[in-house]
C-alpha cells in the first residue's frame, strides 16, 4: 500500500511537472513568435519607407539652380508656431524656399496649400502675409484653404488648380511622401527640398507612420480629398465684357473699384507700321 502511495506521488509530481512543461512550451512559443511578427513587422515598415525614398528620389532637388523652371510652386503649409511659442522651424524653412524659388524663375504663381479648419488656425493665410511682406506680388499668391492633408494638397492642385506639372516646396522626408502620392495618382510632379532642422527624430518617426497611412489610404481605402469644388485654373482665366474699360489682367469683380481710365495725354505714344503703341521717343 505505501508503494502505491509513492507510486501515485510520483506520478502526481510526474503531471505536475509535464503540465508545467507543456504551459512554458506555450509560452515560449507565443513569445518567439511574437518577436517573428515584430522583427518581420519592422523590416517591412522599414523597407516601404525606404521604398517611397528610392522611388521618389530622382524627382527631388536640393539645389536650386539645378530645378527645372515650372509655372506654379505648391508650399505645403504647417503651423508657423509651436505649441510652446517658439517659430517653427520648418515653416521659415518652407517661406524662404518659395522666396527662392519665385525670385530664382524657378516658379510664376505660388500656390500655399494648408488648413483653415478654425478661425483662429489659417495656415495659407499666414503664409501669404509673410510672402507679401517679403515682396512677393501677391497677383501671383493663390490660396487653398482645404488642403488639411498632403494628400489632399497634392490631388487638388491637379483637379481644382488645374495645374499637373507643379514644383513643390518642402523639406525632404515630406517631399518623398507628396512625391509618392502624386505618382500613385498619375500627377507629375517634382519638388525643392528645403534645409530641415537638426533635431529631427521625432519628426521623422512620425513620418514613418504618416507613410504607412498613405500607403493605406492610396491601397486599401483609395481615398480622394475631403473637398473637391470647381475648377479654378492657375493663372485664372478672366474674361471682361466688350463694354469694360479693356484693363490688361484684371479680373472683371475688380473694374468697378478702378474707376474710369485716365486719359492719355497727348503725344505720350506713337503707332507703328502695325499698328501697335510704341513709346514716343525723347
Amino acid at each position: 500500500m505505501a508503494c502505491l502511495r509513492q507510486t501515485g506521488k510520483v506520478a502526481f509530481v510526474h503531471d505536475h511537472f509535464s503540465h508545467f512543461d507543456t504551459r512554458m512550451s506555450i509560452w515560449k512559443r507565443l513569445i518567439v513568435g511574437s518577436g517573428i511578427v515584430l522583427c518581420v513587422s519592422l523590416l517591412s515598415t522599414f523597407a516601404l519607407d525606404r521604398w517611397i525614398g528610392w522611388k521618389t528620389a530622382p524627382y527631388i532637388y536640393d539645389d536650386l539652380a539645378a530645378l527645372p523652371e515650372r509655372q506654379v510652386g505648391v508650399v505645403l503649409g504647417t503651423a508657423k508656431y509651436y505649441r510652446v511659442g517658439a517659430l517653427n522651424q520648418y515653416y521659415l524653412f518652407r517661406i524662404q524656399g518659395a522666396i527662392n524659388a519665385y525670385n530664382g524663375g524657378k516658379v510664376s504663381y505660388l500656390l500655399l496649400s494648408g488648413d483653415n479648419a478654425l478661425q483662429s488656425y489659417n495656415e495659407p493665410m499666414t503664409m501669404r502675409r509673410d510672402l507679401i511682406a517679403a515682396g512677393i506680388s501677391p497677383s501671383d499668391i493663390v490660396l487653398d484653404y482645404a488642403g488639411f492633408r498632403t494628400l489632399d494638397s497634392i490631388v487638388r492642385t491637379r483637379k481644382v488648380f488645374d495645374t499637373n506639372d507643379f514644383t513643390i516646396i518642402t523639406q525632404r522626408f515630406h517631399c518623398e511622401r507628396a512625391l509618392f502620392i502624386a505618382m500613385y495618382m498619375g500627377i507629375q510632379a517634382q519638388c525643392y527640398a528645403v534645409p530641415s532642422p537638426k533635431n529631427m527624430m521625432t519628426i521623422r518617426l512620425r513620418e514613418v507612420g504618416a507613410r504607412l497611412g498613405t500607403l493605406f489610404d492610396l491601397y486599401i481605402l483609395k481615398r480622394e480629398p475631403r473637398f473637391l469644388g470647381p475648377l479654378v485654373p492657375i493663372p485664372a482665366e478672366h474674361k471682361i465684357a466688350k463694354d469694360e474699360p479693356d484693363y490688361p489682367a484684371v479680373p472683371p469683380e475688380l473694374l468697378s473699384t478702378l474707376g474710369n481710365p485716365p486719359a492719355e495725354k497727348e503725344h505720350d505714344s506713337s503707332t507703328d507700321a502695325n499698328g501697335a503703341s510704341t513709346p514716343q521717343q525723347p
